[in-house]
């Protein structure tokens, strides 16, 4: 997150005797926006802002959250280090910033085999070809990857809208994704060294 203080100040009063904050907020916005690379795969979106108190006041302290998505950890490296060297451009204000990368990216190549097996499972059961796909999402699944486990993330329900208004789940993809997770974890276990697949005795 981005804190910036300025100075609050009786907008009709003396507002000269102010730092806005709101101001500042809004060339850090423009900033930060500034350090995506599409062409990288790299979001940086401005998502949570606040500032001010009252219609009549200088605003005198601001908070920004950012959402940053990335494919590479150099880029995650990249974004990081651009981010904690922003300067303010309002004259007397000052940014704080908390947080930072909180998962590494999900490489296509942790997905790679378990892939191929979903794919086969999926031949199977009649569902065509499955296909994959690379987006900006983060779960627990970039966890894993940065740990070294195989991981294949997309296995949940079937739908869109994802956090819009229109978020919605295809009810009548549920029973079909259902059976390819089972068949996928029962190919998992088959092809589990002996001792380390099986229920605890």
């Amino acid at each position: 997150g981005l804190g910036i203080a300025g100075r609050a100040a009786h907008a009709g009063l003396e507002p000269h005797r102010g730092i806005n904050a709101t101001t500042e907020l809004a060339h850090q916005v423009l900033a930060l926006s500034a350090l995506a690379d599409p062409a990288s795969g790299t979001t940086v979106t401005p998502t949570v802002a606040s500032s001010g108190t009252t219609r009549n006041t200088v605003p005198g302290a601001a908070r920004l959250l950012v959402d940053v998505r990335v494919e590479t950890a150099a880029e995650q490296d990249r974004v990081d280090r651009a981010v904690r060297a922003l300067r303010p451009v309002t004259e007397g204000a000052s940014l704080t910033f908390t947080g930072g990368p909180d998962r590494p990216p999900l490489p296509a190549g942790a997905s790679a085999e378990l892939f191929e097996l979903a794919r086969e499972q999926g031949a199977e059961l009649g569902l065509g070809s499955l296909r994959g796909v690379a987006v900006g999402g983060a779960s627990d699944g970039n966890l894993t990857a940065g740990a070294g486990a195989p991981t294949l993330d997309g296995l949940g329900a079937v739908g869109g809208g994802a956090h819009a208004d229109d978020e919605h789940v295809i009810v009548a993809e549920l029973p079909r994704r259902t059976a390819l997770v089972a068949r996928l974890v029962a190919a998992l276990l088959r092809q589990s060294p002996a001792g380390t697949g099986g229920a605890a005795g």
